[in-house]
Parts: C-alpha cells; structure tokens; sequence
C-alpha cells in the first residue's frame, strides 16, 4: 500500500513538472517566435521600422555601457533557437548591408583578437563596473562577410593582445560570417558579456552558463526569460550623450 501510494506521489510529482515545464516551454516559444518574426520583417524592410532601433553610443540611464551599435535588438540573452541550446549574447542587426554598420567598443579595456579570428574581438574589461573586484570580458563577432573576409578596423590585425581601447573606438563593421564560409547569416553584431575564467582569461562564449545577462549593463530588459515580448528601447527621457 506504501508503494502504490508513493508511485501515486511520484506520478502527480511528475505531472505537476510536466505542466510548469510545459508552461514555460510554451511561454519561451511564444516570446522567441514573435521575436523571430520581427527579425525577419526588418530585414525585410528596415526602414519601415525606424522605432524599432537602438543607436550606438546611447546610455541608457545610468547603465554603465554604451550601445555598441545601431539597429534592432532582435534576439536576446536566453532566447532558444532549438532544444539544449540558449542564446549567450544579444544581435543587433543594423538593417544595411555588410560592412556598413560600424561597431564601437562599449566599455574601456583591454583588447585581444586571436590569430585565428575572422570576425571576432574579445576585450578584457579588469574591474567590472557593477561588481568591483571581478574581471569579465566583452566579445563582438560576426565583424565578417559571408566568406571570412574581415571587416575588423585594421589597427587591430590577427595576433592583436592586450591594447587598451576607449569606449567608443571603432572596432570595425557588421557582417554576416556565420563561421562556415558561403553559409551567411543575417547581417548583425552578436555581443556578450563573458565571465573570466579566475586565472585572467576568458571561458568558452558558447555555453551561455560562461556569460552574463546584459541587462543591467546596457539598461534595458535583454533577458529572454524575463522580457515578455517588448523590443528593447532606450526611452527618450533616460538616454544621455555619448562623452
């Protein structure tokens, strides 16, 4: 009797999982596919959506980075394109063609670019601003066309350690190098905020348990779980000038 009344528990343990995690399922695919959906409209059409963008070097309030690029927000930190997998950053897709849209750099730091890199940069930042005593890195790519050919600003060759970078310096251009070459993607800058590894590297990028939600970075609702479908905007009333 024990037994059937804890495999009764279990079940109803399971059924009740089942439900939470199917709401949140559902709940995730909503948002992403209607974030999805926009994306497509503005590439489409960018121009039709001018409220739709950021600009590069707005501050929102008193976020302690500024935007690194213009255009839309289209896909944010947490988002989940197929099973397993989560977004470790944000894009924000500029709406031109390649090598139009510039990059700057959003915070003061360190920059290196490995000698394998095509499209990225990674630059280390010693003190982050919201957690003093913490390094944390941040890491722009997709700066490429479709077939590798970099659009990286060249004072910043393949090799490039540690040169110190202003917010605000130009670090190149968006592209749509998807690491596979003849296999573009859309025409964007993916940025993210990576952990440091305590022994004053970087971790992996890819795994998003490696990197940071943006949010309170960029001052405004980047968080996939926690944005219910509004699209990511500076109000008027909280953007400074870029210093």
């Amino acid at each position: 009797m024990r037994k059937l009344k804890l495999l009764g528990c279990l079940i109803s343990g399971c059924i009740v999982i089942g439900i939470v995690g199917g709401y949140f399922f559902y709940r995730n695919y909503r948002y992403n596919a209607a974030r999805t959906a926009r994306v497509i409209a503005w590439l489409r059409s960018p121009s039709s959506y001018p409220e739709w963008a950021v600009h590069a070097g707005e501050r929102c309030g008193e976020a302690p980075f500024i935007m690194p690029t213009d255009g839309f927000i289209g896909f944010l930190w947490g988002d989940s394109f197929r099973i397993g997998h989560r977004h470790q950053g944000i894009d924000i897709f500029g709406g031109s063609d390649v090598n139009v849209t510039p990059i700057y750099a959003a915070y003061p730091g360190y920059l290196t670019r490995l000698p394998e890199w095509k499209s990225s940069l990674i630059i280390r930042i010693p003190e982050d601003p919201l957690f003093p005593g913490r390094q944390i890195w941040t890491y722009y790519t997709h700066l490429a066309g479709p077939n590798g050919d970099s659009f990286i600003s060249e004072e910043f060759p393949p090799g490039t350690e540690e040169v110190y970078v202003e917010a605000g310096t130009l670090l190149g251009y968006q592209g749509n190098y998807s690491g596979t070459p003849g296999n573009p993607v859309g025409v964007h800058l993916h940025f993210s905020i990576v952990k440091d590894d305590g022994r004053g590297r970087f971790l992996n990028e890819l795994d998003i348990d490696n990197t940071l939600d943006p949010s309170p970075y960029l001052g405004l609702p980047l968080n996939a779980a926690q944005n219910e479908g509004d699209i990511p905007l500076c109000s008027q009333a909280t953007i400074t000038e870029w210093e």
